[in-house]
C-alpha cells in the first residue's frame, strides 16, 4: 500500500455554453471531486492551455480532455485534429461531448479518434469511472517531465 496521496488530475472541459459549464462545475462540487477544473470556450484557447502558453504558463499540464465539437472559431474538430498531430497532447485522454445518443453513434461511426463519447450533460458516473482509472495509473506511475 502506498503512503502517497491521490494524484489531482486536471480536466480541461472546452465548452461554449456557460449553461453546460455551470452544470459541469455544479456535478463535480456536488460530488466533492477534487480534481482541478479549466474551462475554456473556444479552440484556440483549448490549444493554449495544453501548450502551457499565454494566461496558461503557470497551469500544471492537462490530464484529461472534455472537448465540445460546436465550438465559435476553431470547432472541436479542428480542436482534435490539432491534438491528435501532436505527440505529447496525443496521448491525453479525451472525451468528445455530444447532444444526443444520435451523434454519439454518428460520431463513431466517423471514427473521430477519441477515447469515449459522453452526452450533455456530463454523465457524472461515466466521467468519474475514467478519471478514476486515470488517476489509479499515475499512481503507479511517476509523472515524467516532458520538455516544452
Amino acid at each position: 500500500m502506498s503512503d502517497r496521496a491521490p494524484v489531482v488530475v486536471h480536466i480541461l472541459l472546452v465548452e461554449d455554453d456557460p449553461g453546460d459549464v455551470a452544470y459541469a462545475r455544479d456535478v463535480l462540487d456536488d460530488h466533492k471531486v477534487r480534481n482541478r477544473l479549466t474551462t475554456v470556450a473556444d479552440g484556440l484557447h483549448a490549444m493554449a492551455c495544453l501548450r502551457r502558453e499565454g494566461p496558461f504558463a503557470g497551469l500544471p499540464p492537462v490530464d484529461v480532455i472534455l472537448l465540445d465539437l460546436n465550438l465559435p472559431g476553431v470547432d472541436g474538430r479542428g480542436v482534435l485534429n490539432m491534438i491528435k498531430a501532436d505527440p505529447v497532447l496525443a496521448r491525453i485522454p479525451l472525451v468528445l461531448l455530444t447532444n444526443s445518443t444520435l451523434d454519439q453513434r454518428m460520431l463513431s461511426d466517423l471514427q473521430l479518434p477519441a477515447d469515449m463519447y459522453m452526452q450533455k450533460p456530463l454523465d457524472f458516473e461515466r466521467l468519474v469511472q475514467l478519471v478514476r482509472r486515470f488517476d489509479d495509473f499515475y499512481l503507479c506511475v511517476e509523472r515524467v517531465a516532458i520538455p516544452s
